[in-house]
């Protein structure tokens, strides 16, 4: 793990990042870093966040006493962290809702406030059903909330984790369900909408877990979300055990396509989104999508552990966390989730300004520049002040902690940190002005002039030119 460093130091590289920044294009393409710190909020799972034309985010999730729904909202995405935080509803003291108050999504639909969440009876807490609450309130932690009931499925059976959006003028459903015949625990199902509580027609089953990866511990899909881009419908969901099996599953459909046939759905053959031991998050999972303040950046909303290892039911455990981070695309349309970044402050891409495609990775430990990095963790870094102190600032692996860029004779590596005095003064850079003009260029701090430049495809510490500033300038993304 990483050495102790300083808070302040901390914020100024993070301060340092946003200064450097350039806008860019759309929210599918290059855009700016998104800093965060996390996690953002202790034992709240299944967090659902969502941004609304006043400025504000609005903020809500499980709580582990499944007891009632809360919601917090901020002006900023980190700021929900520290927001103030409102309960809105709570479990009914007997019957139907009264128990297992799971999932709460909050959404704004025809000019109103729309709660949907699952809940069991008090006396049959696995009687878990889908419901929704109505605020007519232009601020919903203000005005009252009606219960507009349970939503109505063709099957009277275990169903939880509804989220609705709209697509070509028509309003969807989509949830998970238990169905008679079929021995899972879960599957997943879309249905157009009649009304916020109502389906109408008849639903299509879009996903039954049958892959190893989804039937861990349990036959689960659960938890779908939608974003999408690129001519694309992207719905990702959660499969298996809600241990350190959990993790995310993608489907995906043409935006042209007719969504509410299951031939219009593929699944992707292998997780997306899953436990990473290296840096200590595992079970990521049950994520919404929101965008950044600017607009330009996608943001994956998920809950995960810092542990794997787990006392008991799970569902007792109570300390899954939201977390967020950027969600960054493929060249070819497609969603890269990479892994669940390391607690503390997120990762960067660093993009190089004149080959505009290609990004710091590395390979076997050799910094190289390529294109096309689907390994996405394999491109990013957290930047953090420098281990040799004051105004400066060091590059860690995202997905090896503890290792860092470094020099070895001019050749740029990322390597574990043995604590010596040269191998900090290798890994520290000062971050300066792009030469190039606009991003950032990174000087040597023990060779001073010698600036991080990519040349045949590789990473040096070299003396540059004028003629080679566009090689020695990185745009952070």
């Amino acid at each position: 793990m990483t050495r102790p460093r300083a808070a302040a130091l901390l914020a100024a590289a993070i301060t340092l990042l946003q200064l450097a920044a350039v806008p860019l294009a759309s929210p599918a393409q290059a855009s700016p870093p998104t800093p965060f710190t996390n996690p953002v909020a202790a034992q709240r799972a299944d967090p659902h966040i969502f941004k609304h034309t006043d400025g504000y985010y609005y903020f809500t999730a499980t709580v582990p006493a499944y007891d009632r729904i809360v919601l917090r909202r901020a002006t900023t995405l980190q700021g929900l962290s520290s927001a103030a935080e409102q309960t809105i509803w709570t479990k009914h003291a007997s019957g139907e809702m009264g128990a297992h108050i799971w999932a709460p999504e909050i959404h704004y639909v025809n000019g109103k406030w729309y709660v949907y969440f699952a809940a069991g009876w008090s006396n049959d807490i696995w009687r878990i059903r889908m419901y929704v609450l109505e605020n007519s309130s232009a601020n919903p932690l203000t005005g009252s909330w009606v219960e507009r009931g349970r939503i109505v499925t063709p099957n009277d059976t275990f169903a939880l984790d509804a989220t609705t959006f709209e697509h070509r003028g028509v309003r969807y459903l989509a949830w998970a369900q238990s169905e008679p015949g079929i021995a899972t625990n879960s599957n997943l199902y879309l249905a157009a909408m009649s009304n916020p509580w109502t389906i109408s027609g008849t639903p299509v089953r879009l996903s039954v877990p049958t892959l190893a990866w989804e039937t861990r511990g349990y036959k689960v899909n659960e938890g779908p979300a939608i974003i999408k881009r690129n001519g694309r419908i992207f719905m990702s969901y959660s499969a298996s055990a809600t241990d350190a099996n959990y993790c995310l599953g993608l489907l995906t459909a043409s935006d042209t396509a007719n969504l509410l046939s299951a031939s219009s759905w593929t699944k992707t053959a292998n997780p997306v989104f899953a436990s990473f031991a290296a840096t200590s998050q595992y079970g990521p999972g049950h994520n919404s999508f929101t965008t950044s303040e600017d607009g330009q950046s996608d943001i994956l909303v998920y809950h995960d552990r810092n542990y794997q290892n787990i006392s008991g039911d799970p569902l007792n455990d109570p300390n899954r966390r939201t977390r967020l981070q950027k969600l960054y695309w493929n060249a070819d349309g497609t969603p890269n989730f990479g892994i669940p970044v390391a607690d503390g402050a997120t990762p960067v891409r660093l993009r190089s300004h004149n080959q505009t495609t290609s990004y710091i990775r590395h390979w076997e430990y050799r910094a190289k520049l390529e294109p096309n990095v689907t390994n996405l963790a394999d491109s990013q870094f957290r930047i953090v002040p420098g281990l040799t102190g004051s105004g400066t600032v060091s590059l860690e692996s995202a997905n090896f902690p503890g290792y860092y860029l470094r020099h070895k004779n001019f050749e740029l590596w990322v390597e574990r940190s043995d604590g010596s005095t040269l191998f900090r003064n290798d890994a520290t850079f000062y971050q300066r002005a792009g030469l190039a003009g606009s991003g950032v260029s990174l000087e040597s701090v023990n060779f001073a002039g010698r600036y991080v430049r990519h040349s045949g495809g590789l990473l040096y510490v070299q003396a540059v030119t004028s003629s080679a500033y566009g090689d020695a300038t990185f745009q952070l993304e």
